[in-house]
């Protein structure tokens, strides 16, 4: 009998070092996937035209619909009162799970299309990309 009680003490307290040291998949779902994110912001020339702007924007606005590995896209375009913009006037937020979703659109033909409708408008560009933390 006081051999039955000691193996079942021990047996309870080996499960309970087993289940302390499995990880939940509750506690991964609570955690948020990093993010890659891609931040693009455009200073337009002087002589491009509100339909030249347009067209720009549209065209980087069908990019998710053309390039699976975009995982959301945002833009805007400036309204900032702190008056630092530097003559940037347009942001577009590229969002990415991976490196290698950024490294498959970059070259992409859907991408290198829009560039090329992009530069004869663009006076400069910014871009940063960094891992989203919260």
């Amino acid at each position: 009998m006081k051999r039955a009680l000691c193996l079942s003490v021990f047996a309870l307290l080996a499960l309970v070092v087993v289940a302390m040291n499995t990880p939940s998949y509750a506690d991964d779902a609570a955690q948020p996937e990093k993010l890659l994110r891609h931040v693009v912001c455009f200073k337009f020339k002087e002589d491009a035209k509100p339909a030249d702007k347009q067209a720009v924007e549209k065209a980087f606005a069908a990019l998710p619909s053309k390039i699976e590995q975009i995982a959301d896209f945002e833009w805007g375009t400036n309204n900032s009162p702190e008056m630092l913009a530097q003559g940037y006037t347009h942001c577009f937020l590229v969002t990415f799970k991976s490196e290698a979703d950024r490294e498959a659109y970059l070259p992409h033909p859907a991408h290198k299309e829009f560039v090329e409708l992009l530069m004869p408008h663009l006076d400069e560009a910014f871009v940063i990309d960094y891992w989203a933390s919260k």
